[in-house]
């Protein structure tokens, strides 16, 4: 019965958010309810389990979340994106600029939610092949696949960071880890892949955007533009591991703690962004205010989606169904990464988030997790790569690169969709390596 409650659970969701386009938050409280009542559990019991579910979930991960909003819309408010992509571009030169794309798209992707990423590297790339004269989608593809990369493996993103926070994996690990997962991914899926793309000619209407070559004098430095893209990678990679150098209880331990977690990191962040790309840069505080205001409106619907899936995840486990599966799957003879991979790779080609299938995976996957020893940032891993498999019509990103480069679907799913499921792949492949050593 349990098991028949979670698949008919998910299909309801995939119905719900796919079918009926209801919004995501809604459905999945609707779900929860639904397998609730199905499980015997009275109201009351529902109501406390989707409450606490929700606060679970969420808890710091606001702060992480909003502080990653915020810092991304300064760095492309700023030119600091436009900036890094320049520079790359001006050490790669022409023959090589396949390469420094992808490095630009995943450092600019680190601090930037990938749709905001997105609408600001698209103008780049019609730029850049415009001047270059290269084929398009070859300019494309390696700064694109680096922006997914980052999405779906690294924190602060919000699906890595959630799952990260469900597992009680440590952030600054899965950072580590995940840029070394994230590397061979995005040389396999970006420069070499793209290479092949020549073939195709998308012809984009350039009214669907204002591009304006913004003169290099108006943008910030190159040190301040890199040192803030890449200030919370330094601060969530180099703290955590200080803790164990300081004898506890001292007042260095305690600071470098402090220091140590991911909220913070990211509030340094936001305030050494809004001094050094907004105050020093002649902005007045009232107009830095209003860029957070704005990213905090834009983060809002995925902390929805995100408390949303907490509570499903929590009437799961209350209703028992968590423990049932993790039960049944103990005795499935296949590695645990290999499985939560799976997984959220079925979830995402059913619903068609990223977010939702990590999410989703995590809160059925957890038990089995909890009885087995399994490195808990590779997991977070294997679900992030799992959950970028094969994009397609129900993607919202499949569409945003079908309708700015005007390409057929067919082409779209002989690009993007392979160039996703590139990324999926290699990294599994990555996790499962460094599970050899880690």
């Amino acid at each position: 019965m349990p098991i028949l409650l979670t698949a008919l659970g998910i299909l309801g969701l995939i119905v719900l958010i796919a079918v009926v386009k209801l919004d995501t938050f809604i459905s999945f409280i609707l779900v929860a309810l639904a397998i609730g009542l199905a499980s015997g559990m009275d109201v009351p019991t529902i109501g406390k389990s989707i409450q606490t579910g929700i606060g679970s979930t969420l808890g710091d991960l606001v702060l992480i979340i909003g502080f990653g909003a915020m810092l991304g819309r300064i760095v492309a408010e700023s030119g600091a994106a436009r900036r890094i992509t320049n520079v790359l571009i001006g050490w790669f030169g022409v023959k090589n600029i396949r390469w420094g794309l992808a490095l630009a798209g995943f450092i600019i992707g680190i601090p930037l939610f990938y749709n905001a990423g997105f609408i600001i590297v698209v103008p780049l790339i019609f730029t850049i092949a415009a001047s270059s004269g290269l084929p398009m989608l070859t300019v494309a593809v390696p700064m694109l696949s680096a922006l997914s990369v980052a999405h779906g493996y690294l924190p602060p993103h919000p699906s890595p960071a959630a799952i990260a926070g469900q597992l009680n994996a440590d952030i600054g690990r899965t950072l580590t880890y995940g840029i070394l997962v994230a590397t061979p991914a995005i040389i396999i899926a970006g420069p070499i892949f793209g290479k092949t793309l020549g073939r195709f000619n998308p012809k984009p209407d350039r009214e669907l955007f204002n591009i304006r070559d913004v003169p290099t004098t108006d943008l910030p430095g190159t040190g301040i533009s890199f040192f803030v893209a890449l200030l919370p990678v330094v601060l969530l990679t180099v703290f955590g591991p200080l803790k164990t150098y300081f004898a506890p209880g001292t007042t260095a331990q305690g600071l470098v703690t402090l220091m140590a977690e991911p909220y913070i990191g990211m509030l340094l962040s936001v305030l050494v962004a809004v001094y050094a790309l907004g105050i020093r840069r002649g902005q007045t505080m009232k107009a830095v205010t209003k860029d957070l205001e704005e990213a905090i409106k834009a983060a809002a619907p995925i902390l929805l989606v995100i408390a949303g899936a907490g509570a499903l995840k929590q009437v799961f486990n209350d209703s028992g169904t968590s423990k049932y599966i993790g039960e049944l799957l103990l005795g499935v003879q296949m590695s645990p990464l290999l499985l939560g991979w799976g997984m959220a790779a079925v979830i995402r080609v059913c619903v068609g988030s990223a977010t939702i299938a990590g999410l989703t995976t995590v809160g059925i996957i957890m038990p089995l997790i909890q009885a087995q020893t399994v490195n808990p940032e590779l997991m977070v891993l294997a679900i992030g790569s799992g959950s970028l498999m094969l994009s397609h019509i129900n993607d919202a990103g499949f569409w945003l690169f079908k309708e700015y480069f005007n390409l057929s679907i067919n082409d779209t799913l002989r690009t993007w969709t392979l160039m996703e499921s590139i990324v999926s792949i290699v990294g599994l492949l990555g996790v499962l390596a460094l599970s050899l050593f880690v």
